[in-house]
């Protein structure tokens, strides 16, 4: 019986390598996001509001 090396080699072409269709990395930059700044917003804002219901209501 051959090896798995001859095995599989006997329907390969001489160069089995195939060029990437779709190439990973090195292309275009991506967009800049907004960051972080909306989220930090909405929890500073709900802070401000439990502060203000705390010193009017408590």
């Amino acid at each position: 019986m051959a090896g798995d090396g001859d095995f599989y080699k006997h329907d390969r072409p001489d160069n089995p390598d195939l060029a990437e269709d779709r190439p990973r990395g090195g292309g275009p930059e991506e967009p800049q996001g907004r960051g972080n700044w909306p989220v930090w917003g909405i929890v500073l804002a709900i802070l401000v509001l439990f502060v203000l219901f705390v010193v009017f209501f408590g």
